[in-house]
């Protein structure tokens, strides 16, 4: 087997891309930025990744990292919804990706397995049904990050003008084990401490297993120039957070945080973070995504993969929520 390029490898999702390819007996390389590893991967796994230390913006690093490399899976990327992370985000999410696109052009590595997001799709203020046919369309719901993976995917198409063989996955939020006190894992750790409120919105949802199992399906395969959404299914958030407090045995939130709520509370939340220098935990982009009211479609990637299912949302919970509350927690950073 040729050996396999992972970027963002100590990421939520990349680490469990590297779980995958290491169980079907992939050679795997990896960048890094710092010898700290995802806990949450046991550690006889990344004994078998050849490490580079460095990240998409050092082109030397990148430039080592796919020499003899026959596949790139691209899913480093910054995620922030806060003003002072916009810069790094945009340089990390599209130049990072312009990086690996020309440095992959020119050392002719065949294949790249690009990891976008659905909000690179786009939101509208209407919300609706999202299917790969979606045209990008600017709007106030869109995030920063939305923007930045947007733009990464640009850069993607460019290649495969260009004569790269390449595949976009656009997951929607992903579920799982990880470091609850960051992304979309956080939302585990603000239920086990009681958080009463819910959102009125309603978004996608998928495994993160189900993501990497899809990765490592549609790197194996021939298709080139295709997009794919990556969604388990649609739920709304307060079925979310019922679920995950009915999994750890809390008490579910009762109390609805309505649009006028929320645009009170991003406001508090920013004035608090100007005094305490910390992230706000929510946001004004935040917020809008939290109210908005949009599903994500999954057939064209089932009819690609007949024999592929989604785990159900309830089972991908449960499983989590098991690891968070149970003897893995001795490793969980509080």
């Amino acid at each position: 087997m040729s050996t396999i390029l992972v970027t963002g490898g100590t990421g939520f999702l990349g680490s469990y891309i590297i779980k995958h390819l290491v169980e079907k007996g992939y050679p795997v390389r990896a960048i890094r930025r710092s010898n700290k590893l995802p806990f949450w991967i046991p550690k006889e796994i990344f004994d078998k990744v050849e490490w580079i230390e460095g990240d998409v913006l050092d082109v030397v690093a990148l430039e080592e990292a796919m020499e003899d490399v026959d596949t790139v899976i691209h899913s480093a990327a910054v995620v922030a919804f806060v003003k002072k992370d916009r810069k790094k985000m945009y340089h990390v999410n599209v130049e990072g990706t312009a990086n690996v696109i020309d440095i992959m052009l020119e050392k002719n590595v065949r294949r790249l397995v690009h990891i976008s997001s659905v909000a690179a799709l786009g939101r509208t203020t209407t919300g609706g049904h999202v299917n790969e046919e979606k045209k990008w369309e600017e709007s106030k719901v869109n995030t920063h990050y939305a923007i930045s993976k947007f733009k990464a995917e640009l850069q993607v198409w460019r290649g495969m003008a260009e004569g790269l063989e390449a595949v976009i996955l656009n997951p929607s939020t992903i579920l799982g084990y990880g470091d609850w006190n960051s992304g979309s894992c956080a939302i585990f750790k603000n239920i086990y401490n009681g958080f009463n409120w819910y959102t009125p919105g309603t978004n996608g949802f998928v495994d993160v297993e189900d993501v990497a199992k899809v990765t490592l399906l549609l790197m194996e395969s021939n298709i080139t120039e295709q997009r794919f959404i990556v969604n388990g299914d649609t739920w709304t958030f307060k079925r979310l957070q019922e679920t995950i407090a009915d999994a750890f045995g809390k008490k579910r939130p009762s109390k609805e945080a309505t649009p006028f709520l929320l645009a009170i509370a991003w406001r508090m939340e920013r004035l608090k973070s100007f005094f305490s220098n910390h992230r706000p935990l929510l946001t004004k982009e935040t917020a809008r995504v939290a109210v908005s009211r949009t599903w994500f479609e999954n057939d064209k990637l089932l009819q690609t993969l007949p024999g592929f299912s989604f785990t159900p949302l309830e089972e991908t919970i449960k499983k989590a929520c098991e690891k968070y509350a149970g003897a893995d927690n001795s490793v969980q950073p509080k």
